[in-house]
């Protein structure tokens, strides 16, 4: 069943266009607010776009751990320690000349977020650490071609785990967008093996393209599961809070994963694969740090564009970032880009056309009535000053 939600700072239930208000201090927030979703957007896209690029080049020149690719995307969370550190520096200088206020106290505290939703967020991290296992299996046996417009199905699954749990509601556009996606994966896994890569086997391929669909299941569970985690906050949702969140998030993740690297020896064989590696070992390690780093910027972008809008509009940038993916993996990998990938990339971004257009319907109309609502009030507040004055 469906959770009604109540955010805390922003989110689904908000416009993903500011509302129209005459008020300066609501034109700054809205100002403030569209440049802040701006810059995630921005984080976004070039996390979703670089980060299975620069981890396709570890599975082609040699690389072969799994556990530890998968590590690497989301190994990048201790950087979140410095902006934090600049931001706790800050809240208590602010917080320094009224030490006696409740507000300055929660400026002084190290860490804003509460020991739920730590709870909450490292379950989150876990389930994340997963995902970026199944994730890894899959583009290694895959193109970056044919592994983004896979993970382009997110959106659909997105779409229908938002409804479930917190209640996003369902419009035409939406419901065809994921009609539409869906079918392109169809022809994907119809008319997949094609661009099997040379000297790999139909069983491998075929388990990639399932483990990547398995990972854009669970992410399609893992993005409404934050917007749930930001509504039941129960506190303001800053920047400080938000990379507070990702910060727990990529540890637990990483945990899951160095647990399976422990298992799968991992550790001892990084050090031969970084030899042997194919753009020699000095390039190996700059490949890791760039896995690390552009997957970093992905998970940062993702959430903070889920604090501002909603797990849908953050799905729906996803699924727009992979024709930047495609053209790039034809032209640094010189992948093969048949009739079937056309097909399908059409359909992805007709999909996510389709969605978009629909919530900007929707923002429209709600702007529209709050305006006539605004209208009537005024209308009846001149009418009662009139009878007043009638009267007086």
């Amino acid at each position: 069943m469906a959770m009604e939600i109540e955010r805390h700072g922003g989110g689904a239930d908000e416009d993903f266009f500011p509302a129209v208000s005459n008020s300066p201090e609501t034109k700054k927030s809205n100002v403030n607010r569209l440049l802040l979703l701006s810059l995630n957007v921005f984080l976004l896209v070039v996390g979703s776009t670089g980060s299975p690029l620069i981890l396709r080049i570890y599975f082609i020149h040699g690389g072969n751990r799994k556990w530890f690719s998968a590590a690497l995307q989301t190994a990048g969370f201790p950087a979140l320690l410095v902006p934090l550190a600049i931001s706790f520096l800050s809240r208590r200088r602010q917080g320094q000349g009224c030490r006696f206020s409740s507000s300055a106290s929660a400026k002084l505290k190290v860490i804003l977020i509460t020991p739920r939703l730590f709870f909450y967020s490292s379950i989150l991290g876990l389930i994340t650490g997963t995902d970026n296992f199944f994730y890894s299996y899959g583009v290694s046996y895959l193109p970056v071609s044919t592994s983004s417009l896979i993970i382009s199905t997110q959106l659909g699954f997105t779409a229908v785990f938002a409804f479930l749990i917190v209640g996003h509601k369902f419009t035409a556009e939406s419901i065809n967008a994921v009609i539409i996606l869906t079918f392109g994966a169809v022809v994907l896994g119809v008319h997949a093996n094609g661009d099997r890569p040379e000297g790999e086997s139909k069983g491998k391929y075929y388990i990639g393209f399932v483990m990547t669909l398995v990972a854009a299941l669970v992410y399609g569970i893992v993005l409404p599961l934050v917007e749930l985690l930001y509504a039941k906050a129960k506190q303001e949702i800053t920047n400080t809070f938000v990379m507070e969140i990702q910060l727990i998030l990529g540890l637990f993740a990483t945990l899951v994963c160095v647990a399976g690297m422990l298992l799968n020896n991992d550790f001892q064989a990084i050090g031969k694969e970084a030899k042997e590696f194919g753009l020699g070992k000095t390039k190996y390690y700059l490949v890791v740090v760039f896995t690390a780093v552009t997957t970093q910027i992905f998970f940062l972008g993702a959430v903070g564009t889920i604090n501002y809008t909603s797990a849908m509009f953050g799905g729906i940038i996803m699924s727009l970032s992979i024709t930047f993916t495609e053209v790039l993996a034809v032209f640094f990998f010189h992948e093969k880009f048949d009739g079937e990938k056309g097909v399908a990339l059409a359909l992805s971004l007709w999909g996510s056309a389709s969605y978009f257009y629909g919530e900007y319907k929707t923002t429209q109309k709600s702007k529209t009535n709050a305006m006539e609502v605004r209208r009537l009030r005024s209308s009846v507040l001149v009418s009662s000053q009139a009878v007043d004055e009638d009267d007086g």
